[in-house]
């Protein structure tokens, strides 16, 4: 009650002063400091201007109040624990931020419901247990950055408003996936527990760097690859157009993760060993996943038409797929500047026909000569 009787007198006291913001005048702000649209509007690296641009790396406070305001003594400590700029950073977050925005789309209104026609039965139990696996994982990746927003300190809002479209991005793509699985007659299909195993792992990581090179960089890097071959492997127009627009989204988000371990690396090159470590568990994760009837015979059936063509081509009709996700999760590791080919974890018939594969033994080369020749 002493409190809220102080705080009452300061607020009459409040009603006796004179009108003139004379308190608003004396304050450090950049006045005169403008920031001018770009040609596509007022965007975040616009008013990034004088002082306000500037993001410390260690902010001297752990506050809500909007960086390069006035801070007076009395505000709370929020308790952030995630204070170094490095820990969350990366040099596209602004861009980024302003594509999320600008992209949205609807799975309510932007999908041709309308126009999905009955498939062959085979077909379209493949459609929906990939769809059923999608709508599991996807939402990890709201999940994740919903557990760590509230820990990062607000200075480095843009990367917290970036993560807020990340969490979007992927309700939505829980939402498409499971309305496809509803939307042709076929249901939902089976959840899988080492599916369930890597998303714990991502969801019990002990730091925001462990989680985000699982999550981003590993496990939605081959999601993107998915979905980058998923308008070729799509049954009909309506997937295509799922997965042309899940696409665009997931972009952002392997973006963002690949430029972060980058920033993060550049700072700190002594962490390469501790992100080695994070991908060496979720690579043996990764390795089981794929494997499993669960996630690899619907990809199968669909890349290859039908149940009788996948029988008959076997791994042929995914071995473009995985060569070409496991090549680009190893760029994506160069990018940013973390090298995995000498020691991934995945199984060799996995990365066979990759640049990760081990060189032949000398008697097998000689074996391969002497074939050709």
């Amino acid at each position: 009650m002493e409190d809220g009787g102080a705080n009452l007198d300061e607020r009459d006291a409040g009603r006796d002063r004179p009108l003139d913001l004379g308190w608003l005048r004396e304050s450090r702000a950049e006045w005169g400091v403008k920031a001018t649209p770009s040609r596509i509007g007022l965007t975040l690296k616009d008013i990034a201007v004088g002082s306000y641009g500037d993001i410390p790396d260690h902010p001297p406070r752990r506050t809500m109040a909007p960086r390069g305001s006035d801070i007076p003594d009395q505000v709370p400590d929020m308790g952030y624990t995630i204070n170094d700029k490095a820990e969350v950073w990366s040099d596209n977050v602004m861009e980024l931020y302003e594509e999320a925005v600008s992209r949205q789309w609807s799975a309510t209104r932007d999908i041709p419901w309308g126009e999905l026609a009955p498939l062959d039965p085979d077909l379209e139990h493949a459609m929906c247990q990939l769809a059923t696996v999608l709508s599991e994982v996807e939402m990890v990746a709201a999940d994740f950055p919903a557990k760590w927003l509230w820990r990062i300190n607000h200075d480095f809002v843009e990367a917290k408003m970036f993560l807020c479209t990340q969490a979007m991005d992927e309700a939505r793509h829980t939402e498409v996936f499971r309305k496809r699985a509803l939307a042709n007659g076929g249901g939902m299909g089976r959840a899988t527990a080492i599916v369930e195993q890597f998303l714990k792992v991502i969801l019990d990581a002990q730091s925001y760097d462990e989680g985000s090179a699982l999550m981003h960089l590993l496990g939605e890097g081959l999601v993107l690859s998915l979905f980058r071959a998923g308008e070729t492997i799509a049954p009909s127009e309506v997937e295509k157009r799922i997965f042309r627009l899940c696409m665009q989204d997931e972009a952002r988000h392997v973006s963002y993760g690949t430029m972060h371990l980058r920033y993060r690396l550049q700072r700190d090159p002594s962490l390469a060993e501790d992100f080695h470590s994070y991908l060496d568990r979720g690579e043996e994760l990764i390795g089981v996943l794929l494997s499993t009837p669960e996630v690899a015979e619907p990809a199968t059936i669909l890349a290859a038409g039908s149940l009788e063509a996948a029988s008959e081509l076997g791994s042929a009709a995914t071995d473009v797929l995985r060569v070409q996700s496991i090549e680009e999760y190893l760029q994506r590791c160069d990018r940013a500047g973390l090298d995995r080919r000498g020691r991934i974890r995945l199984p060799d018939d996995m990365i066979a026909g990759t640049s990760a594969a081990p060189p032949p033994t000398p008697a097998v080369a000689a074996d391969v000569v002497g074939a050709r020749t």
